[in-house]
């Protein structure tokens, strides 16, 4: 892989306003325009710059471990007995997840622009692991906001965090989960926006994150691609992978969106079912889901007939989210992915039978991935095949599914 392929030259979206169509923009407070005015600019003389990717490139190799591998899932693709499948295994990424990539690529960043200091939001608290994870190797202040739901049921990522040296901080307003958690941190940054940067941790947000945190997280699907080429021989037929606010998703999709003959699925949390109302399903119930503005962003976003914003579930902290990705709205409209969800029990068996059959624990954001390909993957011909990005690993999970399934049981 090549520095300069990280980040993408020729694509022509956002447009200059930050728009994927009708999608994304800039809704924020005018005392954080300067802010995000500054942002565009340092990332338009980073991105321009082979320096900069150049010193991203090597964390990626000598201290995140890239590229992860894909993995061959030899005996799950023979228990469903259709499609081969193989795994992107951004599970062994360091710190456990693929949010380190966009973590380290913002706080690079951050040391460009001289600020001392970083917040954060997170949910599952991948997000925040990486983030306490890039500032201490680069000696940032960082502070992160998690929910305090997302922080009952993810108490080893708050002790990660802690030990990182980040100060968490719990959020007891709203639903107490990521929606809240990004809202203290906003308000965070405008209080202290001359020496503060917001790094955000997924494809959301106003211009120019969704762009630039894309740009990071392509990694993967450049990585990926070269990998089904050696190791299979030709593409896959159909992309699979998880989408709460869609960075892992984004970007392994990414660096495929020229070519047409690969499916690229996107997978939600059905959480217990569209009809129950508790999910966080935005593009399966248009009854709930509409377009609106959320967090800085235009997309599909979760809300009532009053324009509220409405309460969401999913057994992972992850997908817990109102709203999606402006570039997934829009590739979404353009007919280029394809979304779907997977119930909070379905993601439980991808769990399981990922675990049991390969030795491999995912994160409850992949086991949604992994639980629509235990319906796909029999449908299809056994020369066909899936590639899964199992966005991180499950240790973060346990107690959630122990608990799960003492409640089935």
């Amino acid at each position: 892989m090549s520095a300069k392929n990280l980040s993408p030259t020729d694509y022509p979206l956002p447009d200059a306003r930050g728009r994927f169509g009708p999608y994304g923009g800039r809704f924020v407070p005018e005392t954080l325009m300067p802010a995000l005015a500054e942002l565009e600019a340092a990332y338009a003389a980073a991105k321009a710059d082979p320096a900069f990717w150049d010193e991203l490139d090597e964390l990626f190799r000598a201290y995140v471990g890239r590229p992860t591998p894909v993995t061959y899932a030899r005996r799950l693709s023979q228990h469903l007995g259709g499609a081969q499948i193989y795994l992107k295994r951004e599970d062994l990424a360091h710190s456990g997840a693929h949010k380190i990539n966009n973590a380290l690529g913002q706080a690079l960043l951050v040391k460009r622009m001289g600020k001392q200091r970083i917040v954060a939001e997170t949910g599952a608290g991948q997000h925040g692991v990486a983030t306490a994870t890039a500032a201490a190797l680069l000696g940032i202040q960082c502070v992160v906001y998690m929910g305090s739901v997302d922080m009952a049921r993810q108490q080893p990522n708050v002790f990660r965090m802690k030990l990182l040296g980040t100060e968490v901080r719990s959020v007891d307003s709203g639903s107490k989960t990521l929606k809240d958690a990004i809202n203290e941190a906003i308000r965070d940054w405008v209080t202290n926006v001359e020496t503060t940067h917001y790094l955000l941790g997924s494809a959301l947000g106003p211009h120019p994150y969704p762009m630039m945190v894309r740009d990071f997280q392509r990694v993967i699907g450049i990585e990926a691609r070269a990998q089904m080429l050696a190791q299979a021989g030709r593409l896959p037929d159909a992309i699979v992978a998880c989408v709460g606010g869609g960075s892992n998703a984004i970007g392994i999709f990414h660096p495929f969106l020229d070519d047409e003959n690969v499916r690229l699925i996107g997978v939600e949390a059905g959480g217990l079912g569209i009809e129950s109302g508790q999910h966080a399903a935005r593009f399966a119930d248009p009854a709930i889901s509409r377009l609106g503005v959320l967090q800085g962003t235009k997309s599909f976003v979760m809300q009532d007939e009053h324009g509220q914003i409405a309460l969401t579930h999913s057994i992972s902290a992850g997908l817990d989210y109102a709203s999606v990705g402006p570039e997934h709205a829009w590739l979404r409209d353009m007919g280029r992915t394809e979304y779907t969800y997977c119930t909070d029990n379905q993601a439980l068996e991808g769990f399981r039978l990922l675990s049991e059959l390969e030795g491999i624990i995912p994160a409850l954001e992949s086991a949604h991935a992994i639980g629509h390909v235990l319906d796909m993957a029999p449908t299809m011909p056994k020369d066909s095949i899936l590639l899964v990005n199992l966005s991180g690993r499950g240790d973060k999970d346990l107690d959630t599914v122990m608990k799960a399934l003492d409640e089935q049981a």
